[in-house]
């Protein structure tokens, strides 16, 4: 397992990680079922660091910085594989985008996102020892009122 940077042969593959509407909308919340090559390619373009991790020549997880200025970096389109779930994966890719984010782009702080509904997600990010300092009203792909809750991990945490 390691990870790398996003190629155009990749991008097929991250588009057939999420498997349902749901999984879409936690990590592409603007994007329609299912998640199409443009929505991915419109996603590097206009974030930074995209990158997936690969485990015997497939791609199994995708993240990128939705923001990487003012001292803070912000992890989004977090997706891993539903097969590789629980097997280390999503720790592997956070800590990479985390240590990128310290290193790279001299960050103070790294936050990351997660709805309320994503029950998984919500368990997992504080044993990565980010911690909860904010929550949005966001309205998901039904038109229902859903809480966004925003994460926060500074270096001397991890």
């Amino acid at each position: 397992m390691f990870t790398r940077e996003v190629t155009e042969d990749d991008i097929e593959q991250i588009c057939k990680l999420t498997e349902t509407r749901e999984e879409l909308f936690y990590c592409f919340p603007r994007a329609t079922f299912p998640l199409t090559v443009a929505d991915v390619r419109l996603s590097i373009q206009t974030r930074a660091s995209a990158t997936v991790v690969e485990k015997d020549g497939h791609v199994v997880a995708f993240a990128n910085f939705y923001r990487w200025q003012e001292g803070v970096c912000s992890i989004g389109n977090v997706i891993v594989s539903s097969d590789c779930r629980g097997a280390g994966v999503g720790r592997y890719l956070i800590s990479y985008m985390t240590k990128l984010a310290f290193e790279k782009y001299h960050a103070e702080t790294v936050t990351v996102s997660c709805f309320n509904r994503n029950v998984a997600g919500l368990l997992f990010y504080p044993k990565l020892g980010f911690c909860p300092y904010e929550t949005e009203s966001r309205v998901d792909y039904n038109g229902d009122q859903v809480a966004l809750i925003h994460f926060k991990v500074e270096p001397d945490a991890i």
